[in-house]
């Protein structure tokens, strides 16, 4: 069964961090391949167009996942094993029926970031040990809008340090 899942467009404002360093950055063998990022492009800061091709950009994204009660342990092992095999995961958070997954995504625009995060549960599922739930909540935002949500004190809830922790 299809569950809606919700994408939101960030809106630009003056919180923005355009200068700020991006809390996770991805080494060259850690890329995944994206229909519209050719290999060698890269984020350039200040610069959204260069050759009038749009540059690669950080989306921040919280995935979130839920279905039936699975032991506590197999969902925490199956994180655990998602984060260590894609660094890229800033923190998840879980519990018997559900869990959320935050992390920096590198792509040239909002459809190319949601159609990676929504890959990456079921594409994962069988070498991560993941449970068979399916994908119930996706937030896709810019870097600027993640920056002036925290800058303003209505950002996502602090996340805790990074890693794998139970709700």
């Amino acid at each position: 069964m299809w569950q809606e899942a919700a994408v939101r467009r960030g809106r630009p404002g003056p919180g923005s961090r355009a200068n700020s360093t991006s809390p996770t950055r991805r080494g060259t063998g850690d890329q995944r391949a994206l229909s519209s990022v050719r290999p060698g492009d890269r984020a350039v800061p200040g610069a959204d167009e260069q050759d009038g091709r749009p540059r690669p950009r950080l989306w921040h994204v919280t995935l979130s996942a839920a279905g039936q009660t699975t032991p506590l342990a197999e969902v925490r092992a199956g994180l655990e094993q998602l984060a260590h095999d894609h660094p890229f995961l800033l923190t998840s958070r879980y519990a018997e029926d559900h869990a959320e997954i935050r992390y920096w995504e590198e792509a040239r625009d909002l459809h190319d970031a949601a159609a990676v995060a929504l890959r990456l549960w079921g594409e994962h599922r069988q070498t991560a040990g993941l449970p068979p739930w399916e994908i119930v909540g996706l937030e896709v935002i810019d870097r600027e809008t993640y920056h002036q949500r925290i800058a303003e004190g209505y950002g996502p809830p602090p996340a805790r340090p990074i890693g794998v922790h139970p709700y």
